[in-house]
């Protein structure tokens, strides 16, 4: 099962406070890979630790409520609700998915271009939001989203082409702007993201609606 969607939503909506879920978000997006493919690339990519099993369709809501336990726990289980976005696969996590999930060359092999969307908003360090893509198992860009030296680099790295072109857009947006609160450094930097690479990410399917969702558990 799949969810089909238009492209309207984009990504700005993912800077609003507990956009998916408390802590923060952890969403790949896939070009390429059907969604059950790009589950099972980022259950192996998690490591043999995990054993993945299926559990129908949730809202994020009751697959919060009803793992809960296993959330709040010492274990480590992280589980992902996917569906579908135009021609982009998605999957989203819950759970203990802080650290775990790493989207690289594994997830991205044999043409596919992948992109992670990250932010540790409960992190009190803090950490910033962070944006990293991969096609066909090679770095494409990556960078801070409030493109400062506090974690990282300020600046986008990546394939030279990719960087300089992301780089050009944020510039265009103002960007970078050291005085800009760092919520809409968030937002912006969304913003150009979803313009640059075509990105887009469904929020009513992921807030209000059913998805087909996967444990990820701790053997």
């Amino acid at each position: 099962m799949t969810t089909t969607t238009d492209m309207t939503d984009g990504l700005t909506w993912l800077a609003e406070p507990q956009s998916i879920a408390y802590g923060g978000y952890s969403v790949v997006l896939a070009r390429g890979l059907a969604p059950e493919e790009l589950v099972d690339r980022i259950a192996a990519a998690a490591g043999p630790a995990f054993v993945t099993r299926p559990l129908g369709p949730y809202t994020g809501e009751a697959l919060t409520e009803e793992y809960e336990l296993e959330f709040a726990s010492d274990t480590e289980d992280i589980a992902l609700r996917h569906g579908r976005v135009g021609d982009l696969a998605f999957a989203v996590a819950y759970g203990y998915w802080q650290g775990e999930l790493a989207v690289g060359p594994a997830v991205s092999r044999d043409g596919a271009e992948v992109f992670h969307l990250e932010f540790e908003e409960a992190n009190g360090k803090p950490v910033p939001p962070f944006f990293s893509a991969w096609r066909d198992g090679r770095p494409l860009c990556s960078f801070n989203l409030h493109l400062d030296g506090s974690w990282g680099s300020a600046e986008v790295e990546g394939e030279p082409a990719t960087a300089a072109a992301v780089t050009a857009a944020l510039a265009e947006a103002g960007l970078p702007d050291p005085v800009r609160r760092p919520e809409d450094l968030h937002r912006t930097c969304l913003g150009v993201l979803a313009r640059s690479f075509g990105l887009a990410l469904p929020r009513a399917a992921v807030v209000e609606g059913e998805l087909p969702a996967v444990l990820l558990e701790v053997d």
